[in-house]
């Protein structure tokens, strides 16, 4: 998994409330279990029209959001049915933070085990963060895991709360494989004493 240190980046404002997993990824795309190629799915139903064409009303669309890295959106982000590929598309497509004041709770965890950063903010900073991300380009965020920081453009700073063992892991780029094989000097040193004393097993 990709390491998480600090991103600066366009912040694209999606303050939509209550979008679920089927608008992030939907059911068509699921047919696959690769994580990569999901990039051009992302919010399919409302990124495209029904001839397939672009809508160029749709924030990801516009010029100034293509190379979005961090998605600033509505309450109660990732609802829904609890596919990962949701987090596997908005990754394809270059989202590696997104910002909400409330995120349903598989989504959030999916996001970690895939190297996306879910930030929880306030309502309050919410209307900040997302007037900086209608500046466009004009206007990139930096968010700075160590230091638990969004820094805005303006010179502003929204400090975040994160859980300790998320962002270990996500500063070194830890997946429960990851995870695993950090422990596995301690896993070859109790199969060796394991086999020694239960020769039969």
């Amino acid at each position: 998994m990709q390491k998480f240190d600090h991103l600066t980046g366009v912040a694209a404002p999606l303050p939509i409330l209550n979008v679920d997993t089927d608008m992030i990824i939907p059911k068509d795309y699921l047919k696959t279990i690769r994580r990569t190629g999901l990039g051009v799915g992302l919010f399919a139903n409302i990124r495209y029209r029904e001839d397939g064409s672009e809508d160029p009303d749709f924030v990801l669309n516009k010029p100034a959001y293509r190379q979005a890295e961090i998605l600033v959106a509505g309450d109660n982000f990732g609802c829904g049915s609890s596919r990962e590929h949701a987090p596997w598309a908005l990754l394809d497509f270059g989202i590696r933070c997104v910002i909400s004041t409330s995120f349903a709770d598989i989504f959030y965890n999916n996001c970690f085990k895939n190297g996306i950063l879910p930030i929880r903010v306030s309502p309050e900073e919410l209307q900040s963060l997302l007037a900086d991300a209608e500046k466009g380009a004009n206007a990139k965020l930096t968010v700075d895991l160590a230091a638990q920081e969004i820094r805005r453009p303006d010179g502003g700073v929204v400090r975040f709360d994160i859980d300790p063992f998320r962002k270990h892991c996500l500063l070194n780029g830890l997946d429960d494989i990851g995870l695993t094989l950090e422990r596995e000097a301690d896993i070859g040193a109790f199969e060796a004493k394991n086999a020694a004393a239960r020769p039969w097993a």
